[in-house]
């Protein structure tokens, strides 16, 4: 597996941040039985970068707390099979990593949702991940039934990895 990250704030990221990231990638990956060692670029950036890219990418004019960008279209989520039918498509072929996509995370909302919603940010950024991971993998949450399924998926990961709220530590 193979995690790049890129800081995009004036400030440095808490180094546990990224540690978090990866063991939650990791988890995420194994959780959804993925057969392949994969790619993902993890952005950390604020308000302000996040909404440009919001406006940009999905034509929404205000700040969010995660995006996500797969680079896979799945026919059935978290079933990767299929990526072997075209491996210049899917795969890295330096690495022979499958490159699922780019998530960016913004720092200032973590902090805000940590607070709001009586968790660490430790919690926070693990939430988050899996959130996107779960996107990377092609699950979404349009309509009611899917965001409920993605929320089971979350809360299965982040259990399994000691991530709940009844397990705080910063």
């Amino acid at each position: 597996m193979s995690v790049f990250f890129e800081n995009e704030l004036d400030t440095e990221i808490p180094a546990h941040y990224q540690d978090i990231v990866e063991d939650i990638i990791e988890a995420s990956l194994d959780f959804l039985k993925c057969p392949y060692e994969c790619e993902v670029n993890v952005i950390f950036t604020d308000h302000a970068g996040i909404q440009a890219i919001n406006k940009e990418y999905r034509d929404i004019d205000a700040p969010t707390d995660v995006l996500s960008f797969p680079m896979i279209e799945y026919e059935v989520p978290g079933e990767f099979d299929f990526c072997e039918n075209s491996p210049l498509d899917y795969f890295n072929q330096d690495t022979g990593e499958l490159m699922l996509g780019d998530i960016i995370l913004n720092v200032d909302r973590i902090a805000e949702q940590a607070e709001e919603y009586g968790h660490t940010r430790r919690r926070e950024v693990a939430f988050l991940t899996a959130h996107s991971m779960l996107h990377l993998a092609g699950y979404d949450h349009i309509d009611d039934s899917e965001r409920l399924h993605m929320e089971k998926l979350q809360e299965e990961i982040l259990t399994k990895k000691g991530y709940t709220r009844d397990n705080e530590e910063e």
